[in-house]
């Protein structure tokens, strides 16, 4: 028996999603749903000749009609919103009233928890929402929870990730694979991470550190960014004494915004020139955006999470470090971000996870993560390590 599948919002990341579900999730038919119905059937067209099946069908969809979403969603087995967060909760509660699996790629914590504290009318409808689906949060935590798993009394996790360019451009070295208001957001914080087992705010841009990848990565800096952790703070509050995510860029970003933080760039209140007003955000996204864009984008993801504790009484760390790169259809960012929300909705088609609304870091199991990634020929490179 094949599974019907909805994705909603058709850009980038939503058909990335669409092509894996057509893989791997024993699709009867992809509903791709977008506003603009060109857009939505322009995207079938591609998916079509790239895998020469024809199982996409375009729907004119407003993401902010709940009767619209309702009559679309009554016989789809699994959805996946991929439009901007703010549409996430109608939807949700749209997917509750059909009956409707679904996932989303998340980015706005309180939202996540307004999903979240949906928990038990999910239940009651008897369907899987997993909110917070993507590069990160989502596989960047779903990859934190694997190293736990090696460690038999995890302590303290460290995860670092970043979308980098496959080969980097001065002066910015750096390429803009999603919205340029979301970068600025996550750059404006602060960040909750865990400290002495208790969630802890950490303000962005702070605690710069070097790290060493294989090529062609090289040495990389870290700081702490926000949002990339959603709600595992609270989840792993008094099960963690540490919990950190951090974000991975060439040498000299963090430096070079935190200039621009420093400057007021970051400011959403307005400013006053000669007597006219203006917002400092605007006018540095206007300014930088065409720097860091392209439409040709050749990128490289990476994501590590290091796992420190005890196994048998004895001092243990699991490292784990997985990357990907650009390919002529797809984008890292797209395969890390659409790939890892794909899992979600065919493993919700499949009951495989548990039934409610589930943060990502307790509905996708480690071991289902392991066979969901070699499906996709995802290579976790383990470096597990115990004191003799």
């Amino acid at each position: 028996m094949g599974y019907r599948y909805a994705i909603i919002g058709t850009g980038r990341q939503g058909l990335s999603a669409a092509y894996d579900l057509a893989r791997f999730g024993s699709a009867e038919e992809i509903l791709l749903c977008d506003l603009n119905f060109e857009i939505a059937e322009k995207g079938a067209k591609k998916l079509c000749a790239l895998l020469s099946q024809d199982l996409f069908k375009p729907v004119a969809l407003d993401a902010g009609n709940p009767n619209q979403l309702r009559q679309t969603l009554k016989e789809i087995d699994s959805a996946i919103s991929a439009v901007p967060f703010i549409f996430n909760l109608g939807i949700t509660q749209a997917a509750i009233d059909s009956k409707t699996n679904l996932c989303d790629l998340g980015g706005h914590t309180e939202t996540v928890l307004k999903q979240l504290a949906l928990n038990e009318t999910v239940k009651s409808s008897g369907i899987t929402v997993v909110p917070d689906c993507g590069m990160g949060p989502g596989l960047n935590i779903s990859l934190g929870v694997l190293a736990m798993s090696f460690v038999e009394k995890p302590v303290n996790l460290f995860i670092w990730d970043g979308g980098l360019p496959r080969n980097p451009t001065p002066p910015w070295n750096y390429i803009s694979t999603f919205n340029m208001n979301g970068l600025t957001n996550e750059y404006e914080g602060p960040a909750w991470f865990i400290r002495d087992g208790k969630p802890t705010q950490v303000p962005c841009l702070s605690e710069v550190e070097e790290l060493d990848f294989p090529d062609p990565l090289g040495r990389l800096e870290a700081a702490v960014t926000a949002g990339g952790l959603s709600t595992a703070p609270w989840t792993f509050a008094g099960k963690l004494q540490r919990l950190e995510n951090k974000t991975l860029r060439y040498p000299g970003h963090w430096q070079t915004f935190q200039a621009f933080q420093q400057l007021g760039l970051f400011e959403q209140k307005p400013a006053t020139l000669k007597g006219e007003n203006f917002i400092p955000r605007e006018i540095f996204h206007a300014l930088l955006q065409p720097k860091i864009s392209s439409d040709l984008i050749r990128d490289i993801c990476v994501i590590r999470a290091r796992c420190e504790g005890e196994t048998d009484g004895k001092r243990a760390i699991c490292t784990l470090d997985l990357c990907e790169t650009y390919d002529a259809n797809f984008t890292a960012m797209e395969k890390f971000t659409g790939w890892h929300a794909s899992m979600v909705a065919i493993l919700s088609a499949q009951k495989k996870l548990p039934q409610g609304a589930v943060p990502i870091e307790t509905a996708l199991s480690a071991k289902l993560l392991i066979e969901e990634a070699k499906k996709r020929d995802w290579a976790i490179k383990n470096n597990t390590l115990q004191e003799a």
